[in-house]
């Protein structure tokens, strides 16, 4: 770009939030969570810091990543995290996991062709416990959209039991368009909705050796109108009694395992 040219703001944007990506940390805290990130070679580390009990429960994993810890006073355990965090006397600071394209994920990614995507769940003990199951019944991935839902985060990882370390967590720009894409590659997309007519288990059947897309929208507003007309069915989990709703990271768990037995 010549002269006194100014970049387009496209251009501005992009560049200025690959800067605030690439300075991004997040601290991940308790025993469980801590350990299986040192256990992982895709993490990468920059602050441990142990009260000498922690030191003593984690002593083969600290080795195992070769880091040097800071032993912490358990009274004085200073670290940037939400006061009354369980921490254990366990911190560890990473950057961001990079799971790499949503393609290469869904197409050729470990497990059973099978994903879920959440629209705007951004409670992250919820997205916690999806990673969980989705890692229990083998599916690809769980994709959200990369505002409006939750990140990467201690709380986040405490209630994923260490499957965020494992089970790939796509945050995309757009979920239309993300879903659009998994249309492409062969996905069926099944909503999750209470009112719909269709049952998981039918959809399932009738969609034969298909992969699958369960989307799930958050507790109260459910799914967007775009996320719903981006779905190729509507399905909902049947219930017994006067109370039909659950959970989104139970409903997630439900449909995983009704997938899983076809």
């Amino acid at each position: 770009m010549s002269g006194g040219a100014k970049k387009p703001a496209w251009v501005i944007d992009k560049e200025r939030a690959r800067r605030a990506s690439e300075k991004e940390t997040v601290w991940l805290f308790g025993l469980h969570a801590v350990r299986d990130a040192l256990m992982n070679p895709a993490r990468e580390k920059l602050r441990l810091v142990l009260t000498k009990n922690a030191w003593d429960k984690l002593a083969d994993a600290v080795e195992h990543a070769g880091i040097e810890p800071e032993i912490a006073d358990p009274r004085k355990f200073n670290v940037p995290i939400d006061e009354g965090s369980v921490h254990q006397g366990a911190a560890l600071e990473v950057k961001p996991l990079n799971w790499g394209r949503l393609a290469d994920v869904a197409i050729s990614g470990q497990g059973a062709p099978l994903v879920v995507l959440l629209d705007r769940v951004t409670d992250p003990h919820n997205v916690g416990a999806v990673l969980r199951s989705a890692e229990v019944f083998g599916a690809r991935a769980v994709i959200a959209p990369r505002h409006h839902s939750a990140p990467e985060t201690g709380a986040l990882a405490k209630t994923a039991s260490g499957a965020l370390e494992r089970q790939p967590y796509l945050r995309v720009t757009n979920l239309a368009e993300a879903m659009e894409e998994l249309r492409e590659m062969g996905y069926i997309l099944l909503g999750l909705d209470g009112e719909a007519e269709q049952t998981v288990a039918e959809a399932v059947a009738a969609a034969g050796t298909r992969p699958i897309g369960l989307v799930m929208g958050a507790e109260g507003p459910g799914l967007r109108e775009k996320t719903r007309e981006t779905c190729d069915h509507l399905v909902r989990i049947p219930f017994s009694g006067g109370f039909g709703s659950l959970n989104v990271s139970n409903a997630a768990a439900v449909a995983l395992y009704a997938v899983s037995q076809r």
